[in-house]
């Protein structure tokens, strides 16, 4: 479509004519061509140029008489052309005022510009606008003078127009005002343009009505000018029909044109006319979304002049013809993809034929395009041939004429260039040397690839695959094997999934043959043996039905298929060679280049040569011998012998070779490999579908898996073939051969080791004769380095090369890793396996530095001392957990029973052994006020919310602090020492902290038991807060012997005490009383109240009547207590009863913090006797604080 002119690519746009004041011309095109439809422009300087543009009109030859001669040609090649850049629609003379309304000489000489204007524009439909410019506002033209410039041009009122162009004082006004003269020209214009080409469209409609019976030619052309004439006014409808009787009227031509001494010009014309009908017609369908008619005519168009071919010396024109018609209406669909892609349903196409879903996509017609291209390369190859090398010189002079289709050749005479008519011999020159100049091959692939690349976004493999093997083609009749061979393995690949064999036949053939002549010797190996399996018997007869040849291999045939073995195994034995165009040298297989073919699970080859390996049994110990039968399976047409078969399992000192018993002079061929098994086949023959089964026996003396990885055939001297072992349970299908007439057999004589034999067999580990023993006494506890002894035995074997492999695995699942505890201790593994000491406790030193010994977090190796038969070893695994978890302990001993170095079999023994770590103490701690004495702590009273709920003490008090620590385990432990430390011993305590000495000798503690210890806290700082410190406690597990527990290292735990608020009391409440009383005996109560501050504090006092007691004193009352002293209020109290008693209840409430208090009810408890008790007085000799052991 490149090829036609933009006046036949894009629809006809009006031509209006802007005449003088230049200065305007650029801002009116630019409008014109903002519309919708745009307007173009032709502008000239002045009036006085118009001649220029306006010629003096050409007798009409429809007005001569009869008896004229019939038209030269249909239509002519530049009337589209100048009707679209030369003939204007409207004129427009834009005036200035000044000629206007000035000099009477600038009239006078406007009139006559005006005159000459109008003479150039009588007998033309042209119409004439006159714009009237103004340079500014202000300036007004009086009515008389617009009269006489509009009689003098003898227009309308409404087309003589005002256009003013000075600067006004406001820019906006002055903006509008052009807007709006702008859009008013454009108004104007459009419609006169659209009378212009009505008037134009109704005179030549009434030529084709007086003219009914006259030429043709000038029928089609006056149709032809009718429809472009209707384009231009955008009636689309109009312009259609009058194209389509144009174009039936054309076919009126085509029953004269063989009589014409110029036949063959003649038809060219023709068609060329045809062509360009069709093209319209095409594109007003199409874009009118009519893509069903579009389609229909396309049909008719073709069938209508495809078989018109003309004489057969010119044929090639005809095939370029039908090429071309094609790849336009191709590129036109492409254009209306959107619409073709909304296509639901195919309505039934003319005649007997419906539409197909193909007739609606761009790639069936480039793919027809480029057939017909062929077509045309064919003939024009023919028609050079025939030509007997004439040479044309004057081709050069032969240009196209002045109607379309049409040719000429140019003659210079003097001044001027004549056009002298061709006769059919020198046109047919002219075109043969013209075809000549082009290379053909480039565009049919270009066309090839873009209607491969419309299948494939259409997901339709098939047609693409069709496309891209004659693109293939294309490119290695053009000697470019690199592209052809990369289309042609993409095609084969799709032929072999779907099976078509003698397409593949034909594509393996241009590779084949494409290989040899580039000195490729493997690929041709390739290619030629997978052509040799094929499965194509000896009946087929059928070719391809869409070449008229089968391409360089031949017909696909079985006596084909033998020729190639022939020829593929001569090359093999280095007996033949065959010739090479590239280098120049032969295709050929030698020690300076040996070939060694692999042939995978996926391989094409596989048709070749298969081979199924399968082991008699599933498991198998080490050192005993198992069977294993190896099958090899080829579909080659003709028998052939394989020199010798190597066997390769992934234990190599397990591979094998075995040799043909009947050829014992190849023996040389494995002098390479010396040191390996070998075993005889009474023949290693290989027929066409046949197994041929070899069964040995094998034995492996290392444990684990035993597989088989390949088989290598070896065929001459120099060329081998590995072939990947299948297992016959999995192994599957040829799929070329899936569904061949051919006798399927099992790969072995057993038929159930057909179907469950595998490749592979598991070699058991041997029995160990050693013995791994673990112990641990107890469970673990947090803290301590805990012990578990290692022993290994030698019960039979020896020990050489052992290592130990220790593993702490987390039994939950979790993990021994802690990530949040990483970011605030180094400790971030909850349990880590600290070390592994020797037998007896040797040093780590001590050990070789031969031996392995790698520790980490949760894993260990440590290197084994070679044992004999009956000794032992031992070691220690010393693990220390940080957190309680229970854990796995996997260790493993791998040994070597022999002492030999080849022989890296090892034995492996394996024990586990679950431990939980606990927690071994608990600290905690109490923290409490003097007896009796009750500071009044305002925190306490009236909690602020969201504030720290911390412990508080009162100020410048002395309080006790009670440690406590229990053991949590389930065995005795030790407990060495407790103390309260601070944070840092360079900072100064806070706080004196008194309790007892610490302990001369350990405590037992047993499982459940607490241990106490009393501290006394006094304040020694005038601060808000008081840092304790932390609580360190030694202990360790009670193991019963004395000596032995003194080896064993203490275990610190520590507790940190939480920081205490200290704050001042505003009233301190003390209660004072006997310790016991007497059943009967009055006894004084007295209650203590101190103001500890500078102002004076009032409270409400209350005592609570009890039935034990007569109370003598006051049981309610306000007293007043004054800054910095000390109120006592006292009660005589009897008891009646005996026993533990409550004193009756005692509040208090400040009323300047209103708040009160009780005592507790142990303050509140005292003991009465039923008479005076008698006490009897011992003396201590040791008079030392001992520690006190509480349930």
């Amino acid at each position: 479509m490149e090829e036609y002119p933009e006046e036949m690519r894009s629809p006809p746009v009006s031509l209006v004519s802007v005449v003088g004041c230049p200065e305007l011309h650029s801002s009116i095109s630019t409008h014109l061509h903002s519309l919708d439809p745009p307007i173009n422009t032709f502008a000239l300087p002045d009036l006085s140029k118009v001649s220029l543009l306006l010629r003096p009109p050409k007798p009409n030859p429809g007005e001569s008489s009869s008896a004229a001669a019939p038209p030269a040609g249909i239509l002519k090649r530049d009337w589209l052309l100048k009707h679209r850049t030369k003939v204007p629609a409207v004129v427009a003379a834009l005036i200035s005022s000044d000629r206007v309304s000035g000099d009477p000489a600038q009239w006078l000489e406007l009139c006559s510009e005006i005159d000459n204007l109008r003479g150039l524009l009588r007998g033309r439909s042209t119409k004439l606008v006159l714009v009237v410019v103004h340079s500014s506002s202000t300036e007004e033209m009086s009515e008389d003078q617009m009269v006489a410039v509009r009689k003098r041009a003898e227009v309308d009122a409404k087309y003589l127009l005002t256009f003013y162009t000075g600067e006004d004082t406001q820019l906006k006004q002055s903006l509008f005002r052009v807007l709006r003269v702008l859009c008013r020209l454009g108004s104007v214009f459009a419609e006169l343009a659209a009378t212009y080409y009505r008037d134009e469209g109704r005179r030549i409609k009434a030529r084709i009505e007086r003219k009914s019976s006259g030429p043709t030619d000038l029928n089609i052309r006056y149709s032809f000018k009718v429809a472009v004439y209707a384009e231009f006014r955008r009636d689309w409808v109009e312009a259609l029909r009058f194209y389509e009787d144009a174009y039936h009227t054309l076919r009126e031509v085509i029953a004269g044109a063989s009589t014409r001494l110029s036949a063959i010009q003649r038809l060219v014309e023709i068609k060329t006319v045809a062509e360009q009908l069709h093209f319209k017609i095409a594109t007003l369908l199409l874009h009118g979304g009519k893509i069903m008619e579009a389609v229909t005519w396309f049909r008719q168009h073709n069938a209508t002049y495809r078989k018109l071919k003309g004489s057969p010396e010119a044929i090639f024109l005809h095939w370029e013809w039908m090429s071309r018609q094609f790849l336009v209406f191709a590129e036109l669909l492409e254009t209306s993809s959107a619409a073709v892609q909304s296509i639901s349903h195919l309505s039934p196409g003319t005649g007997d034929r419906p539409l197909t879903e193909w007739e609606f996509r761009p790639a069936h017609y480039y793919q027809l395009a480029a057939h017909y291209l062929k077509e045309k390369r064919s003939s024009l190859d023919f028609a050079v041939s025939m030509s007997e090398g004439e040479i044309d010189c004057s081709a050069e002079s032969v240009a196209p004429s002045s109607y379309l289709g049409q040719f000429a050749r140019l003659i210079e005479e003097g001044d001027a260039f004549v056009m002298l008519p061709l006769t059919d011999e020198e046109y047919m020159r002219y075109a043969i040397s013209e075809g000549k100049r082009f290379q053909d091959s480039f565009e049919i692939i270009a066309l090839l690839k873009k209607s491969c690349e419309s299948y494939n976004s259409l997901k339709v493999r098939r047609m693409a695959s069709f496309c891209g093997f004659q693109m293939a083609r294309e490119y290695y009749a053009a000697d470019d094997f690199n592209n052809a061979k990369l289309l042609f393995d993409d095609i084969a690949s799709l032929y072999r999934q779907e099976g078509w064999v003698t397409l593949l036949w034909e594509v393996l053939g241009y590779l084949r043959e494409g290989s040899r002549k580039h000195s490729k010797v493997k690929e041709f190996i390739e290619y030629s043996f997978e052509m040799a399996a094929l499965p194509i018997s000896a009946d087929t007869g059928i070719q391809s039905f869409r070449f008229e040849e089968s391409g360089p291999a031949g017909p696909a045939t079985l006596q084909q298929r033998e020729t190639i073995h022939k020829e593929v195994f001569g090359l093999v034995s280095e007996k033949m060679r065959l010739a090479s165009i590239e280098n120049g040298g032969d295709v050929k297989i030698s020690g300076n280049n040996p070939l060694h073919l692999e042939i995978d699970l996926v391989s094409p080859l596989r048709l070749v040569l298969l081979a199924s390996v399968a082991f008699h049994e599933q498991m198998t110990k080490p050192g005993s011998s198992t069977m294993v039968t190896l099958s090899l399976l080829s579909q080659l047409p003709l028998t052939f012998e394989i020199d010798q078969l190597e066997v390769q399992f992934n234990q190599s000192y397990c591979n094998f070779v075995i040799m043909d018993a009947q050829k014992p002079h190849v023996a040389s061929l494995t002098d390479g490999q010396s040191g390996r098994r070998r075993e005889t086949a009474p023949s290693l023959r290989l027929s066409t579908n046949k197994w041929l089964r070899l069964t040995y026996d094998i034995k492996s003396d290392q444990s684990g898996k035993l597989e088989c990885i390949s088989v290598i055939a070896k065929m001459g001297p120099h060329f081998t073939i590995c072939c990947r072992a299948e297992s016959p349970a999995s192994m599957d299908d040829l799929p070329l051969w899936k569904f061949e007439d051919r006798v399927i057999t099992y790969s072995t004589k057993d038929p159930a080791l057909a179907f469950s034999g595998q490749r592979a067999i598991q070699v058991e580990e041997p029995d160990p004769e050693v013995d791994l023993a673990l112990g641990a006494s107890g469970p673990a506890l947090i803290g301590e380095s805990f012990i578990i002894p290692v022993t290994v035995t030698s019960k039979g074997h020896e020990v050489n090369s052992g290592e130990l492999k220790i593993n702490l695995v987390d039994v939950r699942g979790g993990g021994l890793f802690s990530p949040r505890d990483a970011e605030l201790s180094t400790e971030s593994h909850h349990v880590e396996l600290v070390g592994v000491s020797g037998s007896e406790g040797e040093d780590e030193s001590q050990l070789n530095t031969d031996e392995i010994k790698k520790i980490q977090k949760a894993f260990g190796l440590v290197s084994v001392p070679n044992l004999k038969s009956g000794d032992s070893w031992s070691c220690k695994l010393e693990i220390k957990w940080y957190r309680p978890k229970p854990i796995m302990l996997f260790v493993s001993l791998g040994y070597s029973p022999d002492n030999k170095e080849s022989n890296t079999q090892k034995v492996n023994v394996h024990k586990s052994l679950q431990i939980e770590g606990k927690n071994a103490i608990t600290i905690s701690h109490r923290l409490m006020l003097p007896f009796r004495r009750y500071p009044l702590l305002l925190s306490r009273t009236k909690p602020v919310p969201d504030s720290d709920q911390s412990v508080s003490m009162p100020l410048n008090e002395t309080s006790v602090l009670i440690v406590s620590a229990k053991n949590c385990s389930e065995v005795p432990l030790q407990l060495l020492s407790l103390s309260i430390e601070g944070d840092n011993d360079d900072t100064e305590r806070s706080c004196s902290l008194h309790g007892g000495e610490d302990l001369l000798n350990p405590a037992l503690l047993v499982p459940g038991e607490k241990f106490k210890k009393v501290y006394t806290v006094t304040s020694e700082m005038n601060s808000s807060k008081l840092i304790l410190g932390n609580v360190c406690l030694k202990w360790r597990r009670n193991s019963g012997n004395a000596e032995q527990a003194g080896s064993v290292a203490p275990v610190i735990t520590t507790h940190r005490l939480p920081d205490v608020n200290l704050e001042s009391s505003p009233l301190v409440v003390s209660l004072e009383c006997p310790p016991y009383a007497i059943l009967g005996d009055p006894f004084t109560y007295f209650v203590k109240i101190q103001n500890q501050t500078e102002l004076l504090q009032e409270a409400k006092i209350s005592l609570a009547d009890a039935q034990s007691f007569v109370i003598s004193g006051s049981h309610s009352d306000t007293v007043y207590i004054l800054p910095k002293s000390e109120h006592i209020i006292s009660y005589k109290l009897v008891l009646l009863s005996s026993g533990a008693q409550q004193l009756p209840r005692f509040t208090l409430t400040a009323v300047r913090y209103l708040t009160g208090f009780q005592p507790s009810i142990a303050a509140s408890t005292i003991f009465v006797f039923p008479s005076q008790p008698q006490f009897k007085m011992v003396a201590v000799g040791d008079d030392r604080n001992e520690s006190m052991v509480a349930e």
